[in-house]
């Protein structure tokens, strides 16, 4: 087994692997910033070292850094987390020839299905249904405005090498395609430094569904049922649930048969999700391969009772599937609420700085995943996100029930948060009722 696992990330992830890692008995090294020097996971790790200053760039960024940590430290394996390198191919390809296992799919994989356009081109060829649009890059303004007009609008285009919502403009008519291009492009560049493009028929009123998979080396492939991220605010994710009120267990099993296949054709090993957007008709389209583990993969752990990052662990490790697809049950249902240190009153502004109160709520089916602390410091060189609070109910009505009373008690003094922005999205009746898709959130802040 694998006997020391550097995690090459931060905050409330970083302090989810150490605890599972603890549980395996395996030893941990937790890399910082000089920003995050008094942070919870360099706290809690058996070891600590930091890897440069506060701007990521210089610090979670830097592979030669990391990877010298890890020698130095004798870390025989690496977890990425979830962004940073986490779907970096290079880092992947870097820590296999420096001997060091990477907990997460090969560079290979990693390149194929990161590159938004080259799996499309895959899923294309597997016959998994995808949404119409592009099987090749798009590289200018011109060309994509030619193929725009063909397709009729309304578009979607996004980046070739995306993810969080960054490079993506929704375009309504041709008079705004070049300029939306431009800027989705640029800002393709500046965040992976890649502005190839490509172009999809923007599907109106879509429900965000997505399955994790689990896959060994040995070609075992299952699925863990599906999470409904619909609610979303600039194309990120704020609500998440398990199992979704729009699909019955009909759809269900085609689509989780979808997702592994989608898998196999991507020779995939390890946890990842595969991403639909279903439409009014039930119609579903794969949009994405996340090759890592997902923010809101707790939800799944709830409902089905199975640790990802231990599994992820064990399959790094070259054990087999500990599960076949039959023993997966969906129990109950679970449902997250991601909390942000930012104020949605004043559009949403970060709100980094000193914790100076907080109270965790907890009870029974109550788990939240958090690296704060009363006299913590937020950063404001990194993601907003400072909490995932998440529930598990016998049905959907409990849980909401459940959320909507821990959101209650939730508190965080010092900053803005989004707490009492996330209440209201509970408690609002649409929600309630199941009737949301992922324009949601943006209509309802034009009210």
């Amino acid at each position: 087994m694998i006997k020391k696992v550097l995690i090459a990330n931060r905050g409330e992830i970083a302090v989810r692997i150490i605890r599972a890692c603890r549980e395996m008995g395996i030893d941990t090294v937790a890399i910082c910033s000089e920003a995050d020097k008094d942070a919870l996971h360099a706290q809690l790790a058996d070891e600590t070292i930091c890897v440069g200053p506060a701007p990521a760039k210089d610090s979670y960024l830097r592979m030669d850094r990391i990877l010298s940590a890890a020698y130095a430290t004798g870390a025989d394996a690496i977890h990425p987390g979830f962004g940073f390198l986490s779907e970096n191919s290079k880092f992947a390809d870097l820590c296999k020839k420096c001997n060091i296992t990477f907990i997460g799919p090969s560079c290979e994989v990693i390149d194929k299905m990161g590159n938004k356009s080259e799996a499309r081109k895959t899923m294309m060829e597997a016959l998994v249904p995808v949404v119409p649009g592009t099987k090749e890059a798009v590289y200018s303004s011109k060309e994509g405005k030619e193929i725009a007009d063909k397709m009729g609008y309304p578009v979607m285009i996004k980046a070739s090498a995306g993810g969080g919502g960054k490079g993506m403009r929704i375009v309504t008519s041709e008079e705004e395609f070049m300029h939306h291009f431009e800027t989705a492009s640029q800002e393709a560049k500046n965040a992976f430094g890649d502005d190839t493009m490509y172009i999809e028929k923007y599907i109106a009123k879509a429900r965000h569904i997505e399955f994790q998979i689990l896959a060994d080396n040995y070609g075992n492939v299952i699925h863990l049922g599906e999470r409904d991220c619909s609610l979303q605010r600039r194309h990120q994710k704020m609500i998440e649930e398990s199992p979704s009120p729009a699909i019955d267990d009909k759809l269900r099993k085609e689509m989780g048969e979808t997702a592994v296949k989608a898998a196999k054709a991507a020779n995939y090993c390890n946890a990842g999700t595969i991403e639909f957007l279903l439409d009014e008709n039930n119609h579903y389209y794969f949009i994405e391969m996340n090759t890592r583990i997902q923010v809101e993969h707790g939800v799944t752990e709830l409902v089905t009772g199975i640790d990802l990052i231990k599994e992820q662990i064990k399959i790094a490790h070259g054990e087999k599937l500990s599960y076949k697809q039959e023993d997966i049950k969906i129990e109950g249902h679970a449902i997250e609420c991601r909390i942000n240190a930012e104020n949605p009153y004043k559009n949403f502004t970060p709100s980094p700085g000193l914790v100076t109160g907080f109270h965790m709520p907890g009870g029974k089916g109550v788990r939240i995943d958090t690296a704060l602390y009363t006299g913590y410091k937020i950063p404001a060189n990194y993601d907003s996100l400072i909490a995932k609070v998440m529930v598990h109910g016998c049905n959907r009505e409990e849980a909401i029930a459940k959320i909507r009373g821990v959101l209650g008690e939730l508190v965080v003094e010092g900053i803005d948060t989004n707490i009492d922005f996330q209440y209201q999205l509970i408690n609002n009746k649409d929600f309630k009722d199941g009737n949301i898709d992922t324009g949601f959130i943006e209509r309802l802040l034009k009210k």
